[in-house]
């Protein structure tokens, strides 16, 4: 697992630094586990853009993620790692010893052939599914759920990871891969390990066209844009459009939008760094 850097033979191929995709082990996806993708353009139901900059890009087909690995007490065979369109983590095909496949988001480490669990009294193994009571501090961890039984909402993408702290009450205190530790119930699963794909940070599209496969379209910076489009906008020449804010006007860097009567703030132990 790794990245490459491609020969400058053309001018999009000169800053070009993809992925070796060397843990790719399959090249197609389970049919049983594919549903249709539909995409907006950024269009809400009556037709009208809700969201700028979105837009064309490669057609897709979802891969049916299981998030919640609720499947107790049955051992699954890794059969592939694979490529998923949908996300920046590579993803694993595991077959259950009952017949059953699913895909899961696919850890660091994971290699086809190994088997994985889920539930209470399982190893702490990499790829392993367990409950945040059982997990050893310290470790690792990934795909973690904020509600029992809800599925893993927490540290999904590339190379990220999340670290158990410590255990008060109910709680398990875990440190989030933004840097803020918050206390998470003990009844939710984690699954131990980091993230897949870790370089994916170090990839570099090389030329716009490639953004534009992703569905993005070019983004138009607010001082460009005339008085009515944008309140940083008008001016002679690159006049620089006075405090940083959004099209409706919410101040931008640094400016908190967090309610400060939110539930879950007594839960947020330390927060965020800047």
């Amino acid at each position: 697992m790794g990245v490459r850097k491609l020969k400058p033979t053309t001018p999009g191929q000169r800053h070009k630094v993809a992925s070796d995709f060397s843990e790719i082990t399959a090249s197609k996806p389970e049919k049983s586990l594919l549903a249709p993708l539909k995409k907006s353009g950024g269009r809400n139901n009556q037709g009208r853009m809700t969201m700028r900059y979105r837009g064309g890009g490669h057609k897709r087909r979802y891969r049916i993620i299981d998030f919640k690995r609720n499947k107790f007490g049955v051992r699954a065979e890794v059969l592939t790692i694979e490529y998923d369109p949908n996300r920046s983590a590579r993803i694993a095909l595991v077959k259950y010893t009952d017949g059953e496949k699913r895909y899961i988001v696919a850890p660091a480490g994971l290699k086809v052939g190994q088997t994985i669990a889920s539930g209470k009294g399982v190893e702490p193994n990499v790829g392993n599914a367990l409950y945040l009571s059982e997990i050893p501090f310290g470790s690792i961890i990934h795909n973690i759920e904020l509600e029992p039984g809800k599925g893993a909402v927490l540290a999904r993408s590339a190379g990220s990871y999340a670290q158990l702290n410590a255990r008060e009450g109910k709680y398990a205190v875990i440190k989030l891969p933004s840097g803020e530790t918050r206390m998470i119930l003990q009844t939710c699963l984690a699954t131990i390990g980091a993230v897949s794909n870790g370089t994916h940070n170090l990839e570099r599209s090389g030329k716009a066209g490639r953004t534009r496969w992703l569905g993005r379209r070019p983004r138009v910076r607010g001082v460009a844009m005339n008085p009515v489009d944008h309140p940083m906008g008008g001016g002679e020449g690159k006049s620089s459009g006075g405090h940083p804010r959004s099209r409706n006007g919410m101040p931008a860097k640094g400016y908190k939008t967090r309610s400060r009567t939110k539930a879950s703030n007594r839960l947020i132990i330390e927060r965020r760094k800047k």
